[in-house]
C-alpha cells in the first residue's frame, strides 16, 4: 500500500483521500455479507481480503498526514479486546451471554466517561452543547456530548441497523415493550395511523404510476402530507425492525434473504415470459401473477455471485 501511494506508484491510487475511499468501504463490506448468505468461502476470502485493503488504505493516508499508522490501529484494537473482556484476560466471573453483554455495556459506559473527562482536561473552554436556532441549545449536540445510552450508534450505517441498534440501547435500560402481543398491536395502530393520512389524499383511489411513462399517472400530493406519510411509513418500518428485535432476528439479513427470493423468482417469471416471445412491459398483471404462484412453487436456489466489472 506504501508502494502504490509513493511518488511513482499507481496515480489512482495515489489520487484517493478519505473521502474518496468511504463508499468502496461499505460497497466491500456489503459483499462481505453476500458471500456469507451465500455460503461462498472461496469469494468470501478475496472478499475479507479487499476489505481489510480499506484499513490498510486508510492507515496508511492517516499515516502520509502524521495522524497515525497501522500499528496504532491494531494495538488500539488489541487493547480493546484485552480490556472488555475481562472474564478471560481479567478476574470477572461472566458465566453466559448475557454477562458477558452486561459487562461490555458497564466498560464501554466507563470509556466514554474517561474519554469526556480527558477532553474536558485537554481543553481550552468546558466541553457544553452549541446553541441552535433562536439561542435554543442544539439538540443534536447536547446528545453527542451527553452521557446518552445511544451515544455512539452511528448515523452513518444503513436504517435498518441504526432503528436496530437505537432500539436495542433503549431495551437494555428497560425501555421495551414487556410482551411481544404489544408490538403487534403498535403495528395495527401505526397501520391505522397511515391508513387516516391516505384518506386525506386529494384522490383516495391511490394508483400506482403508468408502467413505462416517467411520473405519468403520479398522483400530485401536498408536501405537508407526503411528509406526514412518510413519517407514518418509518415508524411502521421502526415497529417492525422491533418485532424482528424481539424475535432476535436481524431485519437487514431477513430484508437480504427476501430480496434474493424476490430476484429469484421474478426472473423465473421473465425467463417463461421470454419462452414465449414476450417481455414483462408486454405482458398483463394477471399473466405474470399466474407464473408469479408457479414461481413461489419452484425449488430455492442460490442467486449467483454477480461477476465483477
Amino acid at each position: 500500500m506504501h508502494r502504490l501511494r509513493a511518488p511513482g506508484g499507481c496515480p489512482w491510487d495515489r489520487e484517493q483521500t478519505f473521502d474518496s475511499i468511504k463508499p468502496y468501504t461499505l460497497e466491500e463490506a456489503y459483499e462481505v455479507l453476500e458471500a456469507i448468505d451465500n455460503r461462498d468461502w472461496d469469494e468470501l476470502t478475496g472478499e475479507l481480503g479487499d476489505l481489510l485493503l480499506q484499513v490498510l488504505f486508510y492507515a496508511e493516508m492517516a499515516q502520509e498526514e502524521e495522524r497515525f499508522a497501522i500499528d496504532d490501529v491494531l494495538d488500539r484494537l488489541s487493547n480493546k479486546l484485552i480490556n472488555r473482556h475481562p472474564h478471560v484476560f481479567g478476574d470477572v466471573e461472566a458465566k453466559t451471554s448475557a454477562d458477558v453483554l452486561r459487562n461490555w455495556e458497564a466498560i464501554k459506559a466507563e470509556e466514554k466517561r474517561r474519554r469526556l473527562e480527558e477532553r474536558e482536561e485537554t481543553s481550552t473552554t468546558p466541553l457544553k452543547p452549541k446553541d441552535g436556532l433562536n439561542g435554543a441549545p442544539n439538540a443534536s449536540a447536547f446528545r453527542e456530548s451527553s452521557e446518552s445510552v445511544l451515544a455512539g450508534v452511528s448515523r452513518g450505517v444503513p436504517a435498518l441497523l441504526e432503528a436496530f441498534k437505537l432500539s436495542s440501547r433503549a431495551a437494555h435500560v428497560g425501555f421495551e415493550w414487556p410482551e411481544i402481543a404489544q408490538l403487534f398491536d403498535k403495528l395495527e395502530e401505526e397501520t391505522q395511523e397511515l391508513k387516516r393520512e391516505l384518506g386525506q389524499l386529494p384522490d383516495p383511489n391511490l394508483k400506482p404510476p403508468l408502467r413505462g411513462v416517467a411520473s405519468s399517472g403520479k398522483q400530485q400530493i401536498p408536501e405537508e402530507l407526503r411528509e406526514r406519510m412518510e413519517d407514518e411509513v418509518g415508524d411502521l418500518l421502526f415497529v417492525m425492525v422491533n418485532i424482528a428485535r424481539y424475535l432476535s432476528l436481524d431485519p437487514e439479513s431477513a430484508l437480504r434473504k427476501t430480496n434474493r427470493k424476490f430476484r429469484q423468482r421474478f426472473q423465473w417469471v421473465e425467463a417463461r415470459l421470454s419462452e414465449q416471445g414476450k417481455k414483462p412491459a408486454e405482458s398483463s398483471l394477471e399473466e405474470m401473477e399466474a407464473l408469479w404462484q408457479q414461481a413461489k412453487s419452484q425449488p430455492r436456489m442460490a442467486v449467483p455471485h454477480e461477476e465483477k466489472k
